[in-house]
């Protein structure tokens, strides 16, 4: 299986994006993009316990720092379920990485760097378990697994344009955004399957404030309840895709490419997020927005998204259910 084929199986969403990305960029946010699924396979394992998912995300850390051979995970997730696409990506570690030391030493620093710090929060969440206390508690996982990618994709796109290079210190605070803000947008998506398998990402303090617990937030007497933690969760998550489109809007127009393999995830998520809100749905199943909705954006943005004004005008329709 090629590198294009695992992305697009491991998400077709993501790969719609990733897929825009001019050259080299393409390739090494593929990579990237793809070590990170194991990363994230080897934290969501539901078959492990919780020592056993810790050791091998710090092995898999030793393998990215060339200290271990990869064969020894490979070989461990060799009879995984092969409807599970991350455990198919995780098959393929050894390919992903040799494609990784094709590209330019530059590359692979950036990359290696992000991901291995990345791997290592997954390690220090898996380890404290599914207790998540307040906003900030909520914000570190986030940076972990999201926040850091978008220091990763700023540095690649720095490498890339020589204008990205010189506003890079500006937008970095603003990448971290980005990832925020598409993660919160997944924790609202995710939180019944979340629940189901232990572990709840919506802080303790928002549910407080409510008067309720975790569990009740899942039982329809306490759906009115529910909404306004819900409420809470989408309000933080509008926070953040605020500043995410502020670093879109700071990439330049002739960028194109670059502009959008941003800008359809986050219209993604403004979407996703409008679909979410009140919607009674997210505790009994997930909200998400349909595959005509998904091609919409894509034609929409590739052939307006260069203007800043009508992002502007295009996410906030976007924001909105109509009646």
């Amino acid at each position: 299986m090629n590198l294009r084929d695992l992305l697009r199986s491991a998400s077709r969403t993501f790969a719609i994006g990733i897929e825009r990305l001019p050259g080299t960029l393409c390739e090494a946010t593929t990579v990237a993009y793809l070590l990170l699924r194991v990363s994230d396979y080897l934290e969501d394992n539901e078959e492990m316990p919780t020592d056993e998912k810790i050791s091998l995300l710090n092995q898999w850390v030793n393998v990215l720092r060339g200290e271990a051979d990869v064969q020894a995970i490979v070989q461990k997730v060799a009879q995984a379920d092969a409807s599970n696409p991350d455990a198919i990506v995780t098959q393929h570690a050894h390919e992903i990485l040799q494609h990784l030391y094709s590209l330019p030493p530059e590359i692979q620093e950036i990359i290696l760097r992000h991901v291995i710090n990345s791997t290592l929060g997954m390690a220090r969440w898996t380890k404290i378990g599914p207790h998540v206390n307040d906003e900030a508690d909520l914000d570190d996982y986030m940076f972990e697994v999201a926040g850091r990618v978008g220091y990763l994709m700023t540095q690649l796109f720095a490498w890339y344009s020589l204008f990205v290079r010189r506003k890079q210190n500006e937008i970095m605070p603003l990448a971290r955004e980005f990832g925020l803000g598409l993660q919160t947008v997944n924790v609202i998506r995710g939180m019944r399957e979340d629940f189901d398998r232990g572990w709840v990402y919506v802080p303790q303090k928002f549910l407080a404030a409510i008067g309720i617990s975790s569990e009740q937030m899942f039982d329809p007497q306490h759906r009115q309840e529910a909404l306004k933690v819900l409420d809470l969760m989408t309000d933080k998550a509008e926070r953040h895709l605020r500043e995410a489109l502020k670093y879109v809007k700071s990439l330049p127009w002739w960028l194109h490419g670059i502009r959008l393999g941003c800008i359809y995830p986050l219209m993604f998520a403004i979407r996703t997020l409008a679909v979410s809100r009140r919607n009674i749905e997210v505790f009994e199943t997930e909200a998400k927005i349909t595959r005509a909705e998904v091609k919409k954006i894509v034609l929409d943005t590739t052939l307006w998204g260069w203007s800043n004004q009508w992002l502007d005008k295009y996410s906030q329709e976007l924001s909105v259910i109509k009646k």
